[in-house]
Formats: structure tokens, C-alpha cells, sequence
């Protein structure tokens, strides 16, 4: 339980500091993510938070005033 909690905190604290990447360093780090997976047919876009909508947020950039969104292809 000592571990988790560790674990949850580490990773509370490290968020702001994804956050602060550039969009395109970050759309890069999650497409070779992607791609290791060998997941295909999908888009990613950086988008403004207003922008949204009911895609699937994957990442957020630019001290959060952008996101990057998934979109999984026909």
C-alpha cells in the first residue's frame, strides 16, 4: 500500500513537467509509442483545449493550454 501511494505521488508531481513539453515533442514521444505497439490507422492532432470535443485526449502540451487527441481511422 506504501508503494502505491509512493507510486501516486511520483506521478502527481512529474505531471507538470509533461505538461511544459512542446506539442510536437510530445505528439512524436506518443506516435513511436504508436507505432511500438503496431497500432495503425490512427491520427494524432494538437488541438486547443476549447477544441475537444468528445475525442480521446492522449497528451497535453504547451503548460496545458493545448491538447493532443486521438482519432482511431475507418
Amino acid at each position: 500500500m506504501k508503494m502505491f501511494a509512493l507510486s501516486c505521488a511520483l506521478l502527481l508531481a512529474a505531471s507538470p513537467a509533461f505538461a511544459a513539453k512542446s506539442c510536437d515533442e510530445l505528439k512524436t514521444e506518443i506516435a513511436a509509442k504508436l507505432d511500438a505497439k503496431s497500432v495503425t490507422g490512427y491520427t494524432l492532432e494538437i488541438v486547443a483545449n476549447d477544441q475537444v470535443g468528445e475525442r480521446k485526449v492522449v497528451g497535453s502540451c504547451e503548460g496545458g493550454a493545448k491538447k493532443i487527441v486521438y482519432t482511431k481511422g475507418k
